[in-house]
């Protein structure tokens, strides 16, 4: 029960982190410098966290099973992160950009969870995305 609560605060948490130094980096900055330094820093802090954490196989064995998925991530991460900064830049509010894009993102993982993933969604989730999409028009109706 622990992890179930300490992981869904853990996001929120780097999110709003996140958000901050997105929307705080600097206009003039060239946004792939910025995440250059912010992979570097990441590829460190992952290098010292994963001491920390411990498997029934080691850290070199782990990198000989991995498939393609790491390496998609990295690109949808740079995506994401370069979105974000462009979004800020553009001139979306800290408040809801990240509330249209996460909105957005979670109806759009919809079908791909009923799909692939064979995943339910009873009546209550379709009035919630109806709610969702609604408040989407009201948060951009100006």
């Amino acid at each position: 029960m622990f992890m179930y609560v300490f992981s869904i605060f853990l996001i929120v948490a780097s999110n709003i982190l996140y958000n901050i130094c997105q929307k705080s980096t600097p206009k003039d900055v060239n946004p792939f410098s910025s995440l250059l330094i912010t992979y570097l820093v990441a590829a460190i802090f992952t290098i010292i966290a994963a001491n920390f954490y411990t498997t029934d196989k080691g850290f070199l064995q782990s990198i000989k099973d991995l498939n393609w998925t790491s390496i998609a991530l990295g690109i949808s991460i740079v995506g994401l992160e370069f979105g974000y900064i462009m979004a800020y830049r553009a001139g979306w509010n800290i408040s809801i950009g990240s509330l249209v894009a996460n909105i957005l993102l979670a109806i759009a993982l919809i079908p791909i969870g009923l799909l692939f993933y064979k995943e339910t969604f009873e009546f209550n989730k379709i009035i919630g995305v109806v709610f969702c999409l609604i408040g989407l028009i009201l948060i951009n109706n100006n």
